[in-house]
């Protein structure tokens, strides 16, 4: 049996200095979870600015190294590869930025940019044949090669870029796409053609997506499981359909409840039993969401609850659920997930 794509053992991200750094912020903490391309499916993960979600993927991706714990490609830590293991782990994870505008190279055109990675991986027999496989994926995205071959990034719109990303992605045949906030800087009417082309390469060509937002209404919309973070800590985690319309930690069901809503009388509303968002106490050894939850208990604040197993395809890290659900070991969060 082959080793997983993705995993992650015991990862925590720490910035700051030494422990008693007032400054010191713990952006992931103590998070495992295995990813592996059979079935290709996809992951949201979710949560406000500040949860962790782009440290997650900046680890997931080696821009940056764990304080703790380890990051490994098909059993491999990605920080100690082989220049072989290495390349391997770069055709076969790749990353779509969430800003098209600050990616690209104003001084080379389209063709270099979709060129480049064909070149670097040896993917096609003759120049000839890269253009023909550039004019496919381009195709794919939605894009016409005789309007976007040439051109510099500045003579396209934000939506085009971030197609020619996803293109970009498609021509290595990667077994995972990490998608980091990737419709939050383009127009509304471009978000569904972009979240349509994420799909079909997940769909049509069996490529696994983490997708990364603070908008649970496009995660629900393409993904299968959805992970829900706060402040570097695992809140919610299973399918999507019951993360979503059946929340259960209290911060899932607040995220929901502040989606505004097509009703005059009922805009951004927010539970008035919850304070506003507050940096928790790195050393903080109780349950982050504590001072805002409107459940608290006072073992809330002494001890970080561990995940309970409340459904077959479903966790939750809430003492709510203490005497009817068995707990889950943090590194079996795949269990729960939709297969």
């Amino acid at each position: 049996m082959s080793a997983p794509l993705i995993e992650f053992r015991n990862v925590s991200k720490v910035f700051g200095g030494g422990f008693f750094d007032t400054n010191r912020t713990v952006a992931l903490e103590q998070f495992s979870m295995t990813l592996d391309d059979q079935p290709p499916l996809i992951t949201a993960i979710v949560g406000e600015s500040g949860s962790g979600k782009t440290t997650l993927a900046r680890l997931l991706l080696g821009l940056e190294a764990p304080t703790q714990g380890q990051v490994l490609f098909r059993g491999k830590d990605i920080h100690r590869m082989t220049k072989a293991e290495h390349r391997e782990f770069l055709q076969n994870v790749q990353f779509i930025f969430q800003d098209p505008f600050g990616v690209y190279n104003p001084f080379y055109r389209v063709d270099h940019i979709l060129l480049k990675p064909l070149q670097k991986f040896n993917l096609a027999r003759s120049r000839r044949d890269a253009y023909h496989m550039i004019e496919e994926a381009l195709e794919t995205v939605g894009l016409r090669p005789e309007e976007t071959l040439g051109r510099y990034p500045h003579q396209m719109s934000g939506g085009q870029r971030q197609r020619i990303m996803v293109a970009r992605s498609l021509l290595l045949k990667p077994k995972l796409i990490v998608a980091d906030e990737p419709v939050s800087m383009v127009d509304a009417s471009l978000r569904a053609t972009i979240l349509g082309n994420i799909q079909r390469l997940n769909e049509e060509f069996g490529i696994s997506i983490i997708y990364i937002t603070h908008d649970l209404a496009t995660g629900y919309q393409i993904s299968h499981n959805m992970l829900v973070l706060y402040h570097g800590s695992v809140a919610e985690v299973g399918d999507v359909d019951l993360v979503v319309n059946q929340p259960q930690h209290p911060y899932t069901q607040l995220l929901m409840e502040s989606i505004p809503q097509a009703v005059p009388e009922r805009m951004w509303h927010r539970d008035a039993a919850a304070p506003a968002p507050t940096r928790p106490v790195a050393s903080a050894e109780g349950c982050k969401f504590a001072d805002r939850c409107p459940h608290v208990m006072e073992r809330c604040r002494t001890q970080h609850p561990p995940l309970y197993r409340t459904a077959e395809h479903r966790a939750v890290a809430c003492y709510l659920y203490d005497e009817n659900a068995p707990t889950l070991e943090t590194d079996g969060l795949e269990a729960v997930f939709m297969q």
